[in-house]
This record gives structure tokens, C-alpha cells and sequence, in this order.
């Protein structure tokens, strides 16, 4: 069950103190869930994570604890670094890890998995499905996080995924252009083998735009919905069967065209 606690410190005292009087909960499950991300307090103006238990706090501190145990339970695989390039580097996202944290914690997250790794502060650039797998990008500063940004937001950037879908398709560059959300919405699928035992197509997709779900959505209109989405189509034995797989793009930090590829142990999709 979720709880959210909203606490005043009324006297000088430590936030698991002031926490767990507040709560009633232990000062070694506080002191879990501040760790994970579950505890803001407002600084400098600014409403951000506050995870150490032992801090001192001042009389009149606002603390706020989002305490949810199926959350803070959750051990996601871990992501890989495939390439650190200084200003920003290159990941492995695997199923089930989320691009970044909620309120109620981020040890979930690439992020905070970035953070915890590279020692070094981490950006969040573009987003990826938790369902999803395949390749990311965090930034390590915050002009590089916009001039990268700049290349997801606009169209200038070749965004290739892998998609296992149900049935049977013969797709060359097919174009599906169907809004989503009432936006403009392209992607272009292109089968790269399919399986007729199974019944099912390994798909190549190319999007052009970027809107949420949007080749779940796309691939689903078409009747081929992705094998595993629970959203669109139906559960399976195997996570969601997309993966982001390659970038390609002129980058704005080196001022040369790159092209980077998820490497082949990681751009497998289960059958």
C-alpha cells in the first residue's frame, strides 16, 4: 500500500528521527527508502531528493516520505556501460529498468544506476519504454544534456529499433503514419525475417517522430501487435520484445556524424 507522510520538524533533529516519530515505521526501513529516493525536502528552493538519514535538520524543515514497500522491494537488472565518452555515455537499458525515478524512489532507474556507477552528475537526455531494452544516453552535464536533447527532439536523428511481432508481415520501408494522441506520428517497419512455425516477424523500425508507445501503437494498428505488450496486445512468457538498437546522428559536441550500435550480446530478441 502506498503512504505519503508530510512532515514539519517542530525542534533540531535528524530526518530519520523525524521520520520514523512520523510514520511509525522503523528507522532502518526510513533510512532504506531515503536511500532509494522515497524522501524530498525543499533546498535552496528547489524540491529535491533527500537521502541521508542522519542529516540534521532545522526546526520548520518540510520533509515528505512516498512510502511504498512493492516499489522499494524491486531488484530490476542492473544496466551496462557500453562507452563513457566524457560529457555523456552510452547504455545497455534491460527490461523492466526505467529511464528515471518517481517520487516514490528511483533506485529503479538508469539514472541513479549512472549516478552510483560513473560518480559523476547524470542528465536524463531522451526516454525509453520500462518494458523496452536497448540503448540510451545520459548526459554529465547540463549543456551537453540540451544539445543532445536538440537531436531527440528535432528530426535530424536516425532512430533504429528491433521489434518481434505476432503474425506474419512482408514489410519493405512501410510507412505508418497514424497520430498518436492526436500528433503527428511516423515510423517504417521493414521485415527482416519472419517465422513461420511460430507465426511471427522480426521487424526493423525506423521513427522519425517520438510520441509515447508510439510503435507499440503503430505496430498494434496494423495487426501485428509487439509479442509481450501487455498494453497492446497480449502478455507472453518474454518482456516486451522491443529494443532500441542503433542511433545515428550528427553530434553537436564532437561536430561529427556518429553512429552507435547496441554490441551483439545485447540485440537479441527471445523468441
Amino acid at each position: 500500500m502506498r503512504r505519503k507522510f508530510d512532515v514539519t520538524t517542530e525542534q533540531p533533529e535528524t530526518a530519520s528521527d523525524a521520520l520514523s516519530q512520523a510514520s511509525g515505521l522503523p528507522r532502518q526501513r526510513i533510512k532504506d527508502a531515503m536511500n532509494k529516493g522515497a524522501c524530498w525536502w525543499t533546498l535552496k528552493g528547489k524540491t529535491v531528493r533527500l537521502r541521508r538519514a542522519t542529516k540534521e535538520l532545522k526546526a520548520g524543515t518540510r520533509l515528505q516520505l512516498y512510502y511504498d514497500e512493492k516499489v522499494l522491494s524491486r531488484k530490476p537488472e542492473a544496466a551496462t556501460l557500453i562507452e563513457d565518452k566524457s560529457r555523456y555515455s552510452v547504455w545497455f537499458k534491460p527490461h523492466g529498468l526505467l529511464a528515471q525515478g518517481s517520487q516514490w524512489g528511483d533506485h529503479c532507474s538508469l539514472l541513479r544506476h549512472a549516478e552510483l556507477e560513473l560518480k559523476r552528475p547524470c542528465f536524463l537526455i531522451h526516454r525509453l519504454d520500462g518494458d523496452a531494452a536497448g540503448l540510451m544516453l545520459i548526459a554529465h552535464d547540463s549543456k551537453a544534456a540540451g544539445a543532445l536533447s536538440q537531436c531527440f527532439a528535432g528530426r535530424t536523428m536516425t532512430k533504429r529499433y528491433l521489434a518481434r511481432v505476432t503474425g506474419i508481415i512482408n514489410a519493405q520501408n512501410q510507412l505508418i503514419d497514424t497520430p498518436v494522441d492526436g500528433k503527428a506520428a511516423i515510423s517504417r517497419a521493414t521485415t527482416l525475417r519472419t517465422d513461420e512455425a511460430a507465426e511471427t516477424s522480426l521487424l526493423q523500425v525506423i521513427i522519425e517522430t517520438g510520441r509515447k508507445h508510439q510503435i507499440r501503437k503503430h505496430l498494434q494498428g496494423i495487426g501485428h501487435p509487439i509479442i509481450g505488450d501487455r498494453l497492446y496486445g497480449k502478455p507472453a512468457r518474454v518482456p516486451l520484445q522491443l529494443l532500441a538498437a542503433g542511433l545515428e546522428f550528427d553530434c553537436p559536441l564532437s561536430r561529427q556524424r556518429l553512429r552507435l550500435e547496441l554490441p551483439e550480446e545485447f540485440s537479441r530478441l527471445g523468441t
